[in-house]
Parts: structure tokens; C-alpha cells; sequence
């Protein structure tokens, strides 16, 4: 593997430094016969979309090839880690290619029947089942297992809880015994206090917390990732609910206080990542979209590129920019902190010591 070496601003050290890559990882020290590969400009960690789905499409579980084709996609865009929040493709083998971005595994969604979009997720006829199915998730993934935590109940007409509480904690428990992390896909606010009293670990989209639970949630650590980009398409959901108008009207109630909702867990000092939900209804590649949506709601530039990069790292338990670190880089010409268009156009992509971009 040739050595490299680079010059720039290292964030969020914000200062100059030289770095070189020999065999992958970093040294601060001089590699000789190092070929210098970024000279000017600033260097990030390898961004992170901490909520995606690899494996899935817009019509449900798709090829391996297609898989790859997503992680290309993500990777060209200049993201170097991804947390894999549900997928019913086994997405391991992508995991062994050197030119691929790296991939946290949370295994399979758990839901119940008929209560989550069909063919991703695994269907316990029995929420007695859950902690059983979570244990089992928690071996099969990389330290994270996922539960949907509400979806519409067709017999009420409106987005509900799948699990009691009782359940929920002994599955919580079953994922921690294991040494997992435990996260839950939830729209409204009727889940989360179960959620929350089993303590879990992170909350996606988290459209319906009140100002309570953002204090709990702030208190203890809890992680969300509003994937606002995918909040958006909340009022196409309630277009389409043309027999539920209950669970429509909630739908447009929910995505009319998001960036005020998502605003004020930022203000309380939630611990807020940045997370596309790419796969499905959104397209791969997004991440930026999603750190400009999170600025947008009252992240600081720098606090919301932290959320995708160094910060967010350090949640999924990824060095960032030291001695010995994985050599995962991405250098651009001027200082995205100034204006966060510039994270689309990275200039240099170096991931696992190899240049790919």
C-alpha cells in the first residue's frame, strides 16, 4: 500500500498539521517516500450518515450488486462510515471490500405483522417474542439492534405503540446483556415514554417528544437522529392516507412542529447525529442535505458538521483524527464551517489509506 501524505486545517483541531498514511493508518510522524496526495485546504474525519438503509430500494429488499451500487454512492459523496439501521439484505460481504465506506450493522427492523412497510422487517406474531428476537439481532449486527417503536394501527386509524412496557424492558435489557445498543424508529409521541422507561439508547426521528421527554433524553444521554430530510415526506404520507384521515391529520401536525421540536432537543443538549434514511423514499448520497436541514433547525455550522463527522464517530465508537486511527479523510479547499455547501464538493477521499476519490 503507497504511503501518503497530507497538509491542511485539521478539524475540529483547527490548526495546520501534516499527516501520513502508511498501511492505513495515521502517523504524525514522516513517512519517507510518502506521495503527497492533499496540500491546502481543510481535513475532516471520514463523515458519518448515522441512519441508512443499505440494501434497501423504493420497492423493498434489493440485489447485493445494489447494495454496493448505494455504499458507492454514499462513499463518492464523501461519507466514510454509515450505521445500518434496518435491512433485510445480508450486507456483511460489503463489509470486506476495501473501497467501500464502513458499515455498522444494526441486522433486521423487529416489528409486528402488518405493522411496518412490508418486506423489511422481521414479524413476531407475539410481542412476547421481542426480547428473544432482540437477542438474536443483537449477535447477528454489529452492536445495534432496531425495533419500530409506532406505525400506523389500521384497527384505530392512527400511529400507535407496537410493544407494551413491560416487554420493552426485558428486550432492552436482552440487547445490553449482549453489549448492543438499542434504537427505535418512532413518529409520535404515545411510544416514546416506553421507550424512554426501558432505556433505550437512541430515538430516530423523534417527531412527537415533548418537552419532558427532551429533558430525559438530555439527563441521560440519549441519542436521536431526526432524519429531517426524510420528515419532509410526512405530508406525501398523509396525502395517501385517503382511508385514515386521524392518522393524516397527525402526520401533518407532526411535520408542521418538527424543526420546532427537533429545535428545542438541540437547545437542551441532546446528543443530535446527522442521519439521512437513505434507502426506500430517499436516495443515497444525502448527507449533506441533512447537516444543512440540522443547521436549520438551530445546530451551529460547527456543531452540525460535529454531528456528521467527529462527534458522531466517537458515538459509534470510530477514532478520528489521531496517531495510529484508521486513515479515513476527506480534504476540501476552503473551511466548510463558513458555509456548509462546501461538504459537496470533496476534493480528496482517502479511506482505509487508499485513495478512492
Amino acid at each position: 500500500m503507497t504511503a501518503l501524505h497530507l497538509r491542511g486545517v485539521l478539524l475540529p483541531e483547527d490548526r495546520t498539521r501534516e499527516l501520513w498514511v502508511r498501511d492505513g493508518v495515521i502517523s504524525t510522524s514522516p513517512v519517507p517516500g510518502a506521495v503527497t496526495v492533499f496540500d491546502g485546504g481543510y481535513i475532516l474525519p471520514g463523515p458519518v450518515d448515522s441512519h441508512c438503509h443499505v440494501g434497501v430500494g423504493p420497492q423493498g429488499p434489493v440485489e447485493l450488486s445494489e447494495a454496493v451500487a448505494q455504499a458507492e454512492t454514499d462513499r463518492d459523496a464523501g461519507t466514510l462510515l454509515m450505521r445500518d439501521c434496518g435491512s433485510p439484505v445480508d450486507t456483511r460481504p460489503l463489509q470486506l471490500r476495501e473501497d467501500l465506506p464502513r458499515i455498522v450493522r444494526a441486522g433486521r427492523h423487529l416489528a409486528r405483522p402488518k405493522r411496518y412497510i412490508p418486506g423489511l422487517a422481521e414479524q413476531l406474531d407475539d410481542p412476547e417474542e421481542l426480547p428473544e428476537a432482540v437477542a438474536r439481532q443483537a449477535e447477528y449486527g454489529d452492536g445495534w439492534v432496531k425495533l419500530v417503536g409506532d406505525w400506523i394501527d389500521r384497527s384505530v386509524g392512527d400511529l400507535a405503540p407496537l410493544w407494551s412496557d413491560e416487554v420493552l424492558e426485558r428486550a432492552v435489557a436482552a440487547a445490553h446483556e449482549r453489549g448492543a445498543r438499542v434504537t427505535a424508529h418512532v413518529f409520535g409521541p404515545d411510544a416514546l415514554p416506553g421507550l424512554l422507561g426501558a432505556g433505550i439508547d437512541c430515538i430516530e426521528h423523534g417527531t412527537g417528544l415533548d418537552d419532558a421527554m427532551i429533558d430525559l433524553m438530555a439527563r441521560r444521554g440519549v441519542a436521536l437522529v431526526p432524519t429531517l430530510i426524510n420528515v419532509e415526506n410526512f405530508p406525501s404520507f398523509a396525502a395517501a392516507a385517503t382511508k385514515y384521515p386521524t392518522y393524516a391529520a397527525h402526520m401533518t401536525k407532526l411535520y408542521r412542529s418538527a424543526q420546532d421540536t427537533i429545535g428545542r432537543a438541540v437547545e437542551a443538549g441532546v446528543p443530535v447525529y446527522a442521519g439521512t434514511d437513505a434507502g426506500g423514499g430517499i436516495a443515497h448520497g444525502r448527507l449533506v442535505d441533512e447537516v444543512l436541514a440540522l443547521h436549520g433547525v438551530g445546530m451551529s455550522s460547527e456543531r452540525a458538521l460535529a454531528a456528521a463527522t467527529w462527534s458522531a464517530r466517537r458515538w459509534l465508537g470510530f477514532s478520528g483524527v489521531e496517531e495510529g486511527a484508521a486513515a479515513d479523510l476527506v480534504g476540501y479547499e476552503s473551511d466548510p464551517r463558513e458555509n456548509l455547501e462546501v461538504l459537496r464538493t470533496p476534493k480528496r477521499i482517502v479511506l482505509r489509506g487508499r485513495v478512492v476519490g
